[in-house]
């Protein structure tokens, strides 16, 4: 009794997924790992998500004097609350207070590493001029990546040197 076998049968594998280039290849026992390539300026997965989402890149501040990098999230983002402190320093909300006990600063991500911020919320040694792109992720469905983490927003930051 024969087996199963590919003799006679044209097979194809097509792929593909979100930031990829789909791709297909015939299909044989032979075949090794199907090549996949990237979009070019493909977002990040945290921009492929829908909903309460703002960018600005630095052509929007470019020959503005700041000296700290919370000034540049100020009247540029909706939902995006920048509020002085005592020392110089910033309190940063998104869509307000959620919290009565537990943090409300936003979850911050710097060329794809999450940070904490220092005292009172401050961007500690972010130089402003470095900064490339400033995203703010607003709703549950663009910060599910970061989960509970990200409860209170996320502020994804790219710098000119990137990840």
């Amino acid at each position: 009794m024969g087996g199963w076998g590919w003799r006679g049968i044209a097979a194809a594998l097509a792929a593909g997924s979100i930031g990829l280039a789909a791709a297909a290849c015939a299909a044989s026992p032979a075949q090794g790992p199907v090549p996949m390539r990237s979009h070019r300026g493909s977002p990040g997965p945290a921009s492929v998500a829908a909903g309460a989402n703002a960018m600005v890149d630095s052509s929007a501040w470019q020959g503005t004097p700041v000296a700290h990098a919370e000034e540049l999230l100020a009247g540029r983002f909706p939902g995006v609350e920048v509020i002085p402190l005592a020392g110089g320093e910033f309190s940063v909300r998104i869509r307000g207070g959620s919290s009565i006990m537990g943090s409300n600063e936003p979850l911050y991500v710097i060329d794809g590493m999450e940070i904490s911020p220092g005292p009172g919320g401050a961007l500690v040694g972010i130089n402003p001029a470095d900064i490339a792109t400033i995203e703010v992720l607003e709703d549950a469905g663009s910060t599910a990546l970061y989960g509970v983490r990200g409860s209170n927003g996320v502020i994804v930051i790219t710098t000119k040197r990137g990840p």
